[in-house]
């Protein structure tokens, strides 16, 4: 893996952060690799997610044999999320904005420092975009917020706005964290391991299908019991922090492209019809989160958009390449064909 660098940038935090147009230290987390003379591609990461697990398959050749967007021939630009624990978050920033007091950011600060990255770096213009889940939802707001940027984007398990449906999804882990006993409204001083473990026992289910669950799935990864499962997968993730997950998932919930254009009054065909990116809307076909039949209604709207699907069980997760392997390389043929690699 190579050495993570740091963008630090002054980000004027956007209408919809808490509090709002506050000059705000940002340091955005990144690797790149190739030249940046090549076609530029920018690869955000997603919720929970790391640089390291931001989409691998498609660019480094130890994760997947003749990957399709080798460094030797593109410029590869990875991101880590604001609250994500790598980028600026409630865990690592220096007062007077450490844990509970880190603002809440949207997606419009994160693209707006991704910009600026790519700025820094010389990128004028973006042969592809590309993210899965949070991931996907940039994808759709840099499109939106800089229309002549991005060239090409790919949605994977994302959506242009979070639905309320989506929303109240977030709202059982976020309360299963927050009344934890030793959540400590976001002032503890030790992790708050109880939270984070009802957390994502509360989020587990959602991140996989019915089927999943019907054809005892957690089998075939080696786990005799469910029950074995989710104390291997879902208990804790780690080293997640519990102000981060709640950050995070605020960033997430506020997602909506419309907010960048006042005069389209909510209206998300009108935002959308703004987007000139060639745009690829990529749902797993029993996701819980982001349903293939919004994004299905995302494409009617779009000036050059394109639908495909992942036929599995893996829910959520197969949109990132958590699948199965033909799930991936559901993923990896469908990009590869809508670029024309």
């Amino acid at each position: 893996m190579p050495e993570t660098q740091y963008f630090s940038h002054e980000l004027t935090l956007s209408a919809q952060s808490e509090p709002p147009g506050i000059k705000f230290p940002a340091k955005l987390a990144y690797w790149t690799f190739g030249d940046v003379s090549n076609p530029a591609v920018l690869l955000p990461s997603c919720y929970g997610g790391t640089l390291a697990s931001t989409l691998p398959f498609l660019y480094d050749e130890k994760a997947h044999a003749n990957p399709i967007l080798p460094p030797t021939k593109y410029f590869i630009i990875i991101t880590g999320l604001l609250s994500g624990g790598e980028s600026s978050s409630p865990s690592n920033q220096a007062e007077p904005y450490h844990g509970p007091k880190f603002p809440h950011v949207t997606y419009e600060d994160n693209i707006r420092l991704q910009y600026a990255l790519c700025e820094k770096l010389g990128v004028k213009k973006l042969f592809l975009y590309c993210g899965f889940s949070m991931g996907g939802q940039q994808a759709y707001h840099i499109s939106a917020l800089y229309p002549e940027f991005v060239e090409n984007m790919v949605c994977l398990a994302g959506s242009a706005r979070t639905s309320w449906h989506n929303w109240c999804f977030l709202e059982g882990p976020r309360h299963a964290l927050i009344t934890a006993k030793d959540y400590e409204d976001g002032h503890y001083t030790k992790p708050a391991n109880d939270g984070v473990k009802a957390f994502f026992r509360v989020y587990s289910t959602w991140a996989l299908s019915q089927g999943w669950f019907r054809e005892k799935n957690w089998e075939k990864l080696g786990h005799k019991t469910l029950q074995d499962y989710l104390a291997a997968a879902w208990t804790g993730r780690g080293e997640a922090d519990a102000n981060n997950l709640l950050w995070l998932l605020w960033t997430w919930q506020k997602g909506d492209i419309t907010l960048y254009y006042p005069e389209d009054n909510g209206d998300l065909a009108t935002t959308l019809r703004r987007i000139k990116a060639r745009c690829l809307i990529f749902p797993s076909r029993t996701d819980q989160y982001f349903p293939p039949e919004d994004n299905e209604e995302e494409v009617k709207h779009l000036q050059k958009g394109e639908f495909a699907c992942i036929e599995t069980v893996w829910g959520h997760m197969a949109g990132g390449g958590g699948g199965k392997e033909e799930d991936t390389e559901c993923i990896i043929s469908n990009i590869k064909r809508f670029l024309s690699l």
